[in-house]
């Protein structure tokens, strides 16, 4: 801001220790965080790059930073506001009244009779015919599935017999498969 001119990197680091008492191996990581930040501008033109740092642009950029707080205030105000109203408004109509709280016992009452007729209902929910059919179907794919895995079983028995000559017997015992498994009907 100073000197208001553009420098290189070697004019930073040749400037820094002397003027403001910055070591000039960490000149590079400082400038760089400043142009992170948007403080200082670079740009590159030919092999080298330009640094420089105005302090109108620091002007503007607060000012404009300013005016955005400032709408985003006005807008938060004029919210705030408005909710003020809404409030008002929703209080018109419900005042404290015998008649009022006599409807709010009221409305607990049949809130607390709904959650008994449902826990009711679904004591019932098993002789539901829609429940039951479901049910049904579940069985099915249940019954469907244990056959297939039995005809599983049965074929690598199969398998097993021709392939290495054991015994139907000797193949249930060393795999615990019991003498009675079938098919489900």
């Amino acid at each position: 801001f100073a000197q208001k001119d553009v420098f290189q990197l070697k004019d930073l680091e040749k400037i820094a220790p002397k003027e403001k008492g910055i070591t000039s191996m960490s000149v590079k990581e400082i400038l760089q965080s400043l142009v992170d930040d948007g403080m200082v501008d670079t740009d590159r033109i030919g092999t080298s790059n330009y640094f420089w740092a105005f302090p109108s642009k620091a002007l503007h950029a607060r000012k404009r930073k300013l005016e955005e707080l400032e709408s985003q205030f006005a807008e938060s105000s004029q919210k705030k506001e408005a909710l003020q109203k809404s409030i008002e408004k929703s209080k018109v109509g419900r005042e404290d009244t015998a008649e009022r709280a006599a409807l709010l016992k009221e409305l607990a009452a049949l809130r607390q009779e709904k959650e008994q007729l449902k826990t009711e209902i679904d004591k019932y929910r098993e002789c539901d015919p829609d429940v039951v059919e479901e049910m049904r179907q579940t069985n099915q794919v249940a019954k469907e599935a244990a056959n297939r895995w039995t005809d599983n079983i049965f074929s690598i028995k199969s398998w097993a017999k021709r392939k290495f000559g054991f015994e139907e017997s000797k193949i249930d015992k060393g795999f615990g498969i019991p003498e009675d498994l079938d098919y489900i009907d």
